[in-house]
């Protein structure tokens, strides 16, 4: 498919600045089989699941990746995203500087009170470099004082007409938040309450955690018309023997594996033997999901309302079928559904 068939006029009004109260968004159901389109509140998703089912969740935890440093000598303010931890012992890191013709190999940045500096040993890409932090402490110390330094990574279509509050730190984050690695938050996992996912359990609904560190190439913009030429980043990810197992025996029973969120989509997607089961892993994946694709494991797909020419909708589009996800999309505009990280939820079943 090409890029432009994933285009829409999404009024700037329509992307969620804040978010609602977990649990209590708009939630589109979708129904592939038969093309029917329900409007429901998140809460109701306990209707749609019953005992025997799963839901895959990504138990990834955000971090709060943007920091903001100053360059040694001029004393100008810096941008530094963290992307990707590269070596622990060294305290090498993959990140995004801004303003980039400002930063050479070579240059010091110091964040805070000069306690936490950074050398510049290499370029990675017009905005990409490599960045040691010179510090001697121990590892916890060092994440403690990211932590401390860091501001929750909104992505940019929020930061830029909003600030970041204090209350972003704890929004940005799901309940099943564990494992410390994501600079953006898995989306759909955001609307859950531990009172809903109570209800789901009760109701013999059992939950299986994956993680994936999202990274920011699941909202890179895709830059060529032709879909099969794009290139996507690599993200972590990993699935447990246990989790395995849970899927593999809803699979084997008949049930639904419900993927919470795109990226849990994407991390069953990678691991799929040759019998069509989950398999255990540890590694990465660049997995591009869009339409036409055959889905080995996932049978429902919780996922949010997403920008045009992302490859999020694109990924919803393969699950879904193009025709009806884009006809839901038309439905979701008329009735103001919101979009994006903080917006509204759509459930494809």
């Amino acid at each position: 498919m090409k890029l432009s068939e994933f285009k829409f006029d999404l009024p700037q009004s329509l992307i969620a600045l804040h978010p609602k109260e977990r649990g209590e968004a708009r939630m589109m159901v979708v129904h592939r089989k038969s093309g029917l389109i329900e409007h429901k509140s998140f809460s109701e998703i306990i209707d749609y699941f019953d005992d025997g089912d799963v839901m895959v969740v990504n138990d990834t935890k955000v971090f709060p990746a943007r920091l903001y440093g100053q360059k040694e000598k001029t004393g100008a303010k810096i941008e530094v995203f963290l992307l990707r931890e590269l070596n622990r012992e060294m305290r090498l890191w993959d990140v995004l500087v801004d303003p980039a013709r400002k930063i050479r190999v070579g240059n010091k940045l110091y964040f805070g009170d000069s306690e936490l500096v950074a050398e510049v040993i290499d370029n990675t890409t017009s905005r990409g470099r490599t960045i040691r932090f010179l510090y001697d402490g121990t590892y916890d110390d060092f994440m403690n004082m990211v932590n401390e330094l860091g501001e929750t990574p909104l992505p940019p279509e929020i930061i830029s007409r909003r600030a970041v509050t204090s209350e972003d730190r704890e929004h940005f984050q799901t309940i099943f938040a564990d494992k410390l690695g994501a600079v953006a938050a898995p989306m759909a996992g955001m609307h859950f309450t531990k009172v809903i996912s109570k209800r789901l359990e009760l109701k013999g609904v059992n939950f299986a955690p994956i993680t994936l560190h999202v990274g920011l190439g699941t909202f890179r913009n895709v830059d060529v018309e032709d879909l099969t030429k794009h290139k996507t980043d690599s993200e972590n990810f990993s699935i447990t023997e246990k989790t395995s197992k849970i899927i593999n025996t809803c699979l084997d029973n008949g049930k639904r594996v419900c993927a919470v969120g795109t990226t849990s989509l994407k991390a069953i997607e990678s691991s799929v033997s040759a019998s069509g089961h989950v398999k255990p892993v540890e590694g990465w994946t660049d997995r591009f999901i869009f339409p036409p694709y055959d889905f080995k494991i996932g049978s429902a797909l919780l996922t949010n309302f997403h920008l045009p020419e992302s490859i999020l909708l694109m990924n919803a589009c393969a699950f879904g079928g193009y025709d009806l996800v884009m006809s839901a999309y038309e439905q979701a505009l008329k009735e103001k559904y919101r979009f994006f990280t903080y917006g509204d939820v759509m459930l494809i079943v």
